[in-house]
């Protein structure tokens, strides 16, 4: 196991702890739960930066750290969701877990009809740092200097979902037709 599949895999283990501190009404656990989160969120950049500084890129590392991200992502905005009841919540959350769906399975299909997989662009990192921005916010829900973060997050959230859409779109253009 290479130090990147490592920090890839302790983001996976992050995720049911997150979840776990979210159930708890104890005060304090929704900083628990958001400081969980911002580690899990970190080490998605530090897994790839590692693995590419020390030349440690391979083939498992390929296939975790998308399934990892989209792991932390769906779990954490499911988690919003059930928090958040409201369509405002609702909307967002489902263009990007259907997106997720969607690229997740067409990389399948890529990988298993033409043998070839298709990075991650700088559009696709854009739009997963607004989405663990905004889900961080969400998370925390509360005030910072008066400054409701839910609304911070609420923001971020629409442009995330808004940015999972173009990626989705320029996604698909790069897929072979049968």
């Amino acid at each position: 196991m290479t130090y990147a599949n490592f920090i890839t895999s302790f983001r996976i283990i992050l995720i049911p702890i997150m979840i776990l501190f979210f159930f708890f009404s104890a005060e304090g656990s929704r900083y628990i739960v958001t400081a969980v989160f911002v580690i899990a969120a970190i080490t998605d950049y530090f897994d790839g930066f590692v693995a590419r500084k020390y030349n440690q890129v391979t083939n498992f590392g390929k296939f975790i750290d998308p399934v990892a991200d989209k792991i932390l992502v769906v779990s954490s905005l499911l988690l919003i969701l059930l928090d958040h009841n409201k369509l405002e919540i609702f909307i967002p959350v489902c263009i990007i877990i259907l997106r997720e769906v969607i690229i997740s399975s067409l990389r399948e299909w890529e990988a298993i009809n033409f043998k070839k997989t298709i990075e991650v662009n700088k559009l696709g990192k854009i739009k997963t740092a607004f989405q663990l921005f905004a889900i961080g916010f969400l998370l925390f829900d509360g005030t910072i200097f008066t400054i409701s973060t839910h609304l911070i997050g609420l923001y971020g959230i629409y442009i995330a979902a808004f940015l999972s859409l173009i990626s989705m779109i320029k996604y698909i253009g790069f897929v072979k037709k049968p």
